[in-house]
Protein backbone atom coordinates (compact mmCIF):
# COMPACT_ATOMS: atom_id res chain seq x y z
CA UNK A 1 0.00 0.00 0.00
CA UNK A 2 1.62 3.38 -0.78
CA UNK A 3 1.89 5.92 1.90
CA UNK A 4 -1.08 7.83 0.11
CA UNK A 5 -2.98 5.41 0.76
CA UNK A 6 -2.19 4.91 3.98
CA UNK A 7 -2.20 8.20 5.03
CA UNK A 8 -5.70 8.29 3.84
CA UNK A 9 -7.04 4.92 5.08
CA UNK A 10 -5.77 6.59 8.76
CA UNK A 11 -6.65 9.82 8.95
CA UNK A 12 -10.08 8.90 6.65
CA UNK A 13 -12.70 8.05 9.97
CA UNK A 14 -11.28 11.34 11.73
CA UNK A 15 -11.96 13.30 8.67
CA UNK A 16 -15.33 11.96 7.52
CA UNK A 17 -16.61 12.42 11.21
CA UNK A 18 -15.76 16.28 11.09
CA UNK A 19 -18.27 18.85 9.18
CA UNK A 20 -17.14 18.31 5.19
CA UNK A 21 -15.63 22.12 5.62
CA UNK A 22 -14.01 21.73 9.23
CA UNK A 23 -12.32 17.98 7.06
CA UNK A 24 -11.36 20.35 4.49
CA UNK A 25 -9.52 23.12 5.74
CA UNK A 26 -7.50 20.18 7.94
CA UNK A 27 -6.61 18.46 5.31
CA UNK A 28 -4.95 21.60 3.68
CA UNK A 29 -3.23 22.33 7.00
CA UNK A 30 -1.79 18.91 6.88
CA UNK A 31 -0.88 19.23 3.29
CA UNK A 32 0.77 22.72 4.34
CA UNK A 33 3.22 21.29 6.84
CA UNK A 34 4.77 18.71 4.36
CA UNK A 35 7.29 18.92 1.38
CA UNK A 36 6.40 18.22 -1.46
CA UNK A 37 7.15 14.63 -2.37
CA UNK A 38 8.40 12.75 -5.49
CA UNK A 39 5.65 11.75 -7.84
CA UNK A 40 6.51 8.47 -9.87
CA UNK A 41 7.52 9.66 -13.61
CA UNK A 42 4.44 9.46 -15.34
CA UNK A 43 4.76 7.04 -18.62
CA UNK A 44 5.52 8.98 -21.41
CA UNK A 45 2.28 7.64 -23.38
CA UNK A 46 0.71 10.09 -20.89
CA UNK A 47 2.88 13.00 -21.95
CA UNK A 48 0.26 15.72 -23.26
CA UNK A 49 1.83 19.16 -25.13
CA UNK A 50 -1.45 21.47 -25.08
CA UNK A 51 -1.69 25.54 -24.89
CA UNK A 52 2.30 25.43 -25.34
CA UNK A 53 2.83 23.53 -21.94
CA UNK A 54 4.13 19.89 -21.26
CA UNK A 55 2.00 18.27 -19.01
CA UNK A 56 4.01 15.21 -17.41
CA UNK A 57 0.13 13.81 -17.62
CA UNK A 58 -3.34 14.49 -18.10
CA UNK A 59 -5.12 14.24 -14.96
CA UNK A 60 -5.32 17.81 -13.27
CA UNK A 61 -6.55 18.88 -9.68
CA UNK A 62 -9.68 20.74 -10.31
CA UNK A 63 -9.92 24.37 -8.42
CA UNK A 64 -12.29 24.42 -5.05
CA UNK A 65 -9.62 22.44 -3.35
CA UNK A 66 -7.06 24.71 -3.21
CA UNK A 67 -8.97 27.81 -2.93
CA UNK A 68 -5.79 30.10 -2.03
CA UNK A 69 -2.97 28.64 -3.60
CA UNK A 70 -1.94 27.24 -0.17
CA UNK A 71 -0.68 23.81 -1.34
CA UNK A 72 -0.04 23.54 -5.39
CA UNK A 73 2.95 21.91 -4.33
CA UNK A 74 1.93 19.35 -2.38
CA UNK A 75 -1.03 18.27 -5.05
CA UNK A 76 1.83 18.04 -7.67
CA UNK A 77 3.73 15.46 -5.60
CA UNK A 78 1.07 13.26 -5.33
CA UNK A 79 1.00 12.70 -9.34
CA UNK A 80 -1.02 15.40 -10.40
CA UNK A 81 -0.24 16.34 -13.97
CA UNK A 82 -1.57 20.25 -13.14
CA UNK A 83 -3.13 21.82 -10.36
CA UNK A 84 -5.48 24.29 -10.75
CA UNK A 85 -6.44 26.84 -7.50
CA UNK A 86 -9.08 29.61 -6.79
CA UNK A 87 -11.58 30.37 -7.68
CA UNK A 88 -9.57 33.98 -6.59
CA UNK A 89 -11.62 37.02 -6.61
CA UNK A 90 -10.07 40.73 -7.00
CA UNK A 91 -10.88 41.50 -3.06
CA UNK A 92 -10.87 39.11 -0.07
CA UNK A 93 -14.79 37.29 0.41
CA UNK A 94 -16.14 35.38 2.90
CA UNK A 95 -18.47 33.90 1.20
CA UNK A 96 -21.92 32.25 1.76
CA UNK A 97 -23.53 31.46 4.92
CA UNK A 98 -22.46 27.86 6.60
CA UNK A 99 -22.92 25.07 6.52
CA UNK A 100 -22.82 25.60 2.98
CA UNK A 101 -20.53 21.79 1.90
CA UNK A 102 -22.29 19.18 1.86
CA UNK A 103 -21.16 15.04 1.42
CA UNK A 104 -23.81 13.43 -0.22
CA UNK A 105 -22.03 9.58 0.46
CA UNK A 106 -24.90 7.31 -0.92
CA UNK A 107 -24.52 9.56 -4.29
CA UNK A 108 -20.81 9.57 -4.64
CA UNK A 109 -21.12 13.09 -4.29
CA UNK A 110 -20.61 17.00 -3.35
CA UNK A 111 -23.11 19.91 -2.79
CA UNK A 112 -21.49 23.35 -2.47
CA UNK A 113 -22.42 26.90 -2.05
CA UNK A 114 -18.94 28.02 -0.89
CA UNK A 115 -19.89 31.46 -3.01
CA UNK A 116 -16.38 31.90 -4.35
CA UNK A 117 -14.71 32.42 -0.42
CA UNK A 118 -10.95 33.19 -0.96
CA UNK A 119 -8.39 35.66 0.63
CA UNK A 120 -8.48 37.70 -2.61
CA UNK A 121 -5.80 38.58 -5.24
CA UNK A 122 -2.97 39.82 -3.09
CA UNK A 123 -2.66 37.01 -0.61
CA UNK A 124 -2.73 34.28 -3.62
CA UNK A 125 -0.15 36.70 -5.86
CA UNK A 126 2.26 36.34 -2.71
CA UNK A 127 1.98 32.67 -2.43
CA UNK A 128 2.29 31.80 -6.14
CA UNK A 129 5.24 34.17 -6.61
CA UNK A 130 7.41 32.34 -3.93
CA UNK A 131 6.83 28.93 -5.37
CA UNK A 132 9.71 27.15 -7.10
CA UNK A 133 7.66 26.88 -10.48
CA UNK A 134 8.59 23.32 -10.63
CA UNK A 135 5.42 22.24 -12.48
CA UNK A 136 2.14 23.80 -14.30
CA UNK A 137 -0.25 25.90 -11.98
CA UNK A 138 -3.23 27.40 -13.38
CA UNK A 139 -5.12 29.85 -11.88
CA UNK A 140 -9.16 30.10 -11.88
CA UNK A 141 -10.15 33.60 -11.70
CA UNK A 142 -13.85 35.24 -11.06
CA UNK A 143 -15.76 38.00 -9.62
CA UNK A 144 -16.50 39.81 -6.45
CA UNK A 145 -20.30 38.97 -5.78
CA UNK A 146 -20.83 43.12 -5.07
CA UNK A 147 -18.76 44.01 -7.96
CA UNK A 148 -20.68 46.58 -9.62
CA UNK A 149 -18.40 46.03 -12.51
CA UNK A 150 -17.66 42.21 -12.60
CA UNK A 151 -15.92 42.13 -16.28
CA UNK A 152 -13.18 44.76 -14.65
CA UNK A 153 -12.81 41.98 -11.85
CA UNK A 154 -11.97 39.36 -14.91
CA UNK A 155 -9.45 41.98 -16.15
CA UNK A 156 -7.98 42.46 -12.96
CA UNK A 157 -7.43 38.94 -12.37
CA UNK A 158 -5.65 38.66 -15.79
CA UNK A 159 -3.56 41.62 -15.11
CA UNK A 160 -2.96 40.06 -11.78
CA UNK A 161 -1.52 36.56 -12.06
CA UNK A 162 -0.42 37.48 -15.68
CA UNK A 163 3.69 37.03 -14.34
CA UNK A 164 2.66 33.53 -11.68
CA UNK A 165 -0.01 31.40 -13.76
CA UNK A 166 0.91 28.85 -15.86
CA UNK A 167 -3.06 29.51 -17.64
CA UNK A 168 -5.63 31.17 -16.51
CA UNK A 169 -9.14 30.09 -16.06
CA UNK A 170 -12.46 32.58 -16.13
CA UNK A 171 -14.93 30.88 -14.09
CA UNK A 172 -18.15 32.46 -15.27
CA UNK A 173 -20.09 29.19 -14.42
CA UNK A 174 -20.40 29.31 -10.74
CA UNK A 175 -24.10 28.84 -9.33
CA UNK A 176 -22.98 30.03 -6.18
CA UNK A 177 -22.75 33.74 -7.40
CA UNK A 178 -26.20 35.62 -8.24
CA UNK A 179 -26.40 36.15 -11.82
CA UNK A 180 -22.62 34.87 -12.74
CA UNK A 181 -23.58 32.49 -15.40
CA UNK A 182 -25.39 35.23 -17.39
CA UNK A 183 -21.87 36.22 -18.67
CA UNK A 184 -22.15 32.78 -20.74
CA UNK A 185 -25.23 34.45 -23.15
CA UNK A 186 -23.48 35.52 -26.40
CA UNK A 187 -23.62 39.06 -26.24
CA UNK A 188 -21.81 39.28 -22.89
CA UNK A 189 -19.46 36.42 -23.59
CA UNK A 190 -18.36 38.55 -26.72
CA UNK A 191 -18.08 41.79 -24.64
CA UNK A 192 -16.21 39.92 -22.11
CA UNK A 193 -13.42 38.07 -24.00
CA UNK A 194 -13.10 41.58 -26.46
CA UNK A 195 -12.16 43.38 -22.96
CA UNK A 196 -10.06 40.41 -21.50
CA UNK A 197 -8.09 39.62 -24.80
CA UNK A 198 -7.26 43.87 -25.41
CA UNK A 199 -5.86 43.22 -21.44
CA UNK A 200 -3.77 40.02 -22.94
CA UNK A 201 -2.29 42.04 -25.62
CA UNK A 202 -0.82 44.57 -23.76
CA UNK A 203 1.12 41.96 -20.97
CA UNK A 204 4.72 41.25 -21.47
CA UNK A 205 3.77 37.49 -21.87
CA UNK A 206 1.07 35.70 -23.18
CA UNK A 207 -0.43 33.35 -20.81
CA UNK A 208 -3.07 30.68 -21.92
CA UNK A 209 -6.45 31.77 -21.20
CA UNK A 210 -9.21 29.32 -20.56
CA UNK A 211 -13.07 29.32 -20.01
CA UNK A 212 -14.96 27.11 -17.74
CA UNK A 213 -18.29 26.55 -18.58
CA UNK A 214 -21.68 24.88 -17.36
CA UNK A 215 -23.17 21.76 -17.87
CA UNK A 216 -26.80 23.16 -17.42
CA UNK A 217 -26.69 24.79 -20.87
CA UNK A 218 -29.09 24.53 -23.56
CA UNK A 219 -27.89 23.18 -27.38
CA UNK A 220 -28.43 26.57 -28.51
CA UNK A 221 -26.78 28.00 -25.77
CA UNK A 222 -23.62 25.63 -26.46
CA UNK A 223 -23.00 27.07 -29.94
CA UNK A 224 -23.29 30.34 -29.35
CA UNK A 225 -20.33 29.85 -26.62
CA UNK A 226 -18.73 27.36 -28.96
CA UNK A 227 -19.08 30.19 -31.51
CA UNK A 228 -17.73 33.31 -29.57
CA UNK A 229 -14.93 30.75 -28.63
CA UNK A 230 -13.32 30.24 -32.46
CA UNK A 231 -10.63 31.89 -34.25
CA UNK A 232 -8.38 32.17 -31.07
CA UNK A 233 -10.59 34.20 -28.37
CA UNK A 234 -9.89 31.67 -26.06
CA UNK A 235 -6.76 29.36 -25.41
CA UNK A 236 -9.18 26.38 -24.67
CA UNK A 237 -12.88 25.83 -22.62
CA UNK A 238 -13.14 23.50 -19.32
CA UNK A 239 -16.23 21.81 -19.13
CA UNK A 240 -17.99 21.78 -16.98
CA UNK A 241 -18.64 23.35 -13.67
CA UNK A 242 -21.42 21.99 -11.11
CA UNK A 243 -24.89 21.24 -12.02
CA UNK A 244 -28.20 22.24 -10.70
CA UNK A 245 -29.83 19.41 -11.62
CA UNK A 246 -30.50 17.08 -8.38
CA UNK A 247 -32.42 14.05 -10.76
CA UNK A 248 -32.27 11.00 -8.90
CA UNK A 249 -30.29 11.24 -5.64
CA UNK A 250 -30.77 9.34 -2.32
CA UNK A 251 -28.81 11.15 0.06
CA UNK A 252 -30.92 13.06 2.30
CA UNK A 253 -28.94 16.24 1.31
CA UNK A 254 -30.17 15.87 -2.30
CA UNK A 255 -32.75 19.16 -1.59
CA UNK A 256 -29.33 21.42 -0.16
CA UNK A 257 -29.18 24.52 -2.81
CA UNK A 258 -25.63 25.06 -4.43
CA UNK A 259 -24.13 22.70 -7.05
CA UNK A 260 -23.99 19.22 -7.42
CA UNK A 261 -20.11 17.92 -8.61
CA UNK A 262 -19.42 13.98 -8.67
CA UNK A 263 -20.66 11.07 -10.18
CA UNK A 264 -24.32 11.74 -10.56
CA UNK A 265 -22.46 14.79 -13.11
CA UNK A 266 -20.55 12.51 -15.22
CA UNK A 267 -22.87 11.66 -17.80
CA UNK A 268 -23.92 15.03 -18.32
CA UNK A 269 -21.01 16.72 -18.31
CA UNK A 270 -19.67 13.94 -20.59
CA UNK A 271 -22.36 14.66 -22.92
CA UNK A 272 -21.65 18.42 -22.84
CA UNK A 273 -18.08 18.11 -23.72
CA UNK A 274 -19.12 15.93 -26.66
CA UNK A 275 -21.15 18.12 -28.05
CA UNK A 276 -19.05 20.96 -27.74
CA UNK A 277 -16.08 18.74 -28.86
CA UNK A 278 -17.93 18.56 -32.35
CA UNK A 279 -19.18 22.01 -32.37
CA UNK A 280 -15.56 23.36 -32.21
CA UNK A 281 -14.02 19.86 -34.77
CA UNK A 282 -11.83 19.35 -32.67
CA UNK A 283 -9.68 22.04 -33.40
CA UNK A 284 -10.00 23.89 -29.60
CA UNK A 285 -8.36 21.89 -26.53
CA UNK A 286 -10.91 20.86 -23.98
CA UNK A 287 -10.57 20.19 -20.26
CA UNK A 288 -12.94 17.42 -19.21
CA UNK A 289 -14.52 17.52 -15.37
CA UNK A 290 -17.13 16.04 -13.99
CA UNK A 291 -18.16 12.72 -12.28
CA UNK A 292 -14.44 11.22 -12.97
CA UNK A 293 -13.95 8.94 -10.11
CA UNK A 294 -11.58 6.05 -12.12
CA UNK A 295 -9.90 4.87 -15.08
CA UNK A 296 -12.90 4.16 -16.83
CA UNK A 297 -14.40 7.26 -16.47
CA UNK A 298 -11.29 9.27 -16.99
CA UNK A 299 -10.70 7.27 -20.31
CA UNK A 300 -14.84 8.16 -21.46
CA UNK A 301 -13.94 11.84 -21.07
CA UNK A 302 -10.84 11.59 -23.58
CA UNK A 303 -12.89 9.67 -25.99
CA UNK A 304 -15.53 12.51 -25.67
CA UNK A 305 -12.82 15.07 -26.72
CA UNK A 306 -10.92 15.51 -23.62
CA UNK A 307 -7.46 16.35 -24.39
CA UNK A 308 -6.55 17.40 -20.26
CA UNK A 309 -9.48 16.11 -17.57
CA UNK A 310 -9.74 17.15 -13.69
CA UNK A 311 -10.94 15.66 -10.84
CA UNK A 312 -12.04 17.11 -7.34
CA UNK A 313 -14.68 15.48 -5.09
CA UNK A 314 -13.66 11.99 -6.11
CA UNK A 315 -10.73 12.66 -3.72
CA UNK A 316 -13.26 12.96 -0.95
CA UNK A 317 -14.21 9.35 -1.02
CA UNK A 318 -11.25 7.54 -2.34
CA UNK A 319 -8.21 9.81 -1.05
CA UNK A 320 -4.95 10.52 -3.02
CA UNK A 321 -4.35 7.08 -4.29
CA UNK A 322 -6.81 7.69 -6.83
CA UNK A 323 -4.49 9.53 -8.66
CA UNK A 324 -2.05 6.52 -9.39
CA UNK A 325 -5.16 4.31 -10.32
CA UNK A 326 -6.36 6.45 -12.65
CA UNK A 327 -3.23 6.82 -14.80
CA UNK A 328 -1.99 3.15 -14.34
CA UNK A 329 -5.35 2.31 -15.98
CA UNK A 330 -5.23 4.78 -18.96
CA UNK A 331 -1.47 3.49 -19.73
CA UNK A 332 -3.55 0.34 -19.46
CA UNK A 333 -5.92 1.15 -21.76
CA UNK A 334 -3.41 2.45 -24.57
CA UNK A 335 -1.53 -1.09 -24.20
CA UNK A 336 -4.90 -2.60 -24.42
CA UNK A 337 -5.38 -1.15 -27.47
CA UNK A 338 -1.57 -0.99 -29.40
CA UNK A 339 -1.42 2.46 -28.97
CA UNK A 340 1.16 4.95 -27.77
CA UNK A 341 -0.70 8.24 -27.01
CA UNK A 342 -4.19 9.75 -25.70
CA UNK A 343 -4.26 11.51 -28.31
CA UNK A 344 -5.34 8.65 -30.62
CA UNK A 345 -8.37 8.15 -28.38
CA UNK A 346 -8.99 11.71 -27.93
CA UNK A 347 -12.94 12.48 -29.52
CA UNK A 348 -12.94 8.55 -30.72
CA UNK A 349 -16.81 8.53 -29.19
CA UNK A 350 -17.93 11.89 -29.39
CA UNK A 351 -20.26 10.93 -32.04
CA UNK A 352 -22.25 8.32 -29.29
CA UNK A 353 -21.50 10.47 -26.29
CA UNK A 354 -22.82 13.28 -27.29
CA UNK A 355 -26.16 11.58 -27.41
CA UNK A 356 -26.19 9.57 -24.43
CA UNK A 357 -29.99 10.21 -23.26
CA UNK A 358 -29.29 8.80 -19.45
CA UNK A 359 -27.90 12.03 -18.08
CA UNK A 360 -30.07 13.00 -14.75
CA UNK A 361 -31.71 15.46 -16.58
Amino acid sequence: MSLSRLGFATARPFLMALDAEQAHRATIRALSCLPRGNARPADACLHQNVFGLAFPNPLGLAPGFDKNAEVPEAMLGLGFGFVEVGTITPRPQAGNPRPRLFRLAEDRAVINRMGFNNEGHVAALERLSLRPRSGIVGVNIGANKDSADRIADYVAGITCFNAVADYITVNISSPNTPGLRGLQSAAELESLLTRLNATRSGQARRVPMLLKIAPDLLDEELADIAACCSNGAVDGVIISNTTLSRAGLRSPHATQAGGLSGRPLRKLSTRQLAKFYLLTKGELPLIGVGGIEDAASALEKIEAGATLIQLYSALVYEGPGLIKTILDGLTHALQDRGLNSLSKLRGSKAATLAHQTDVGR
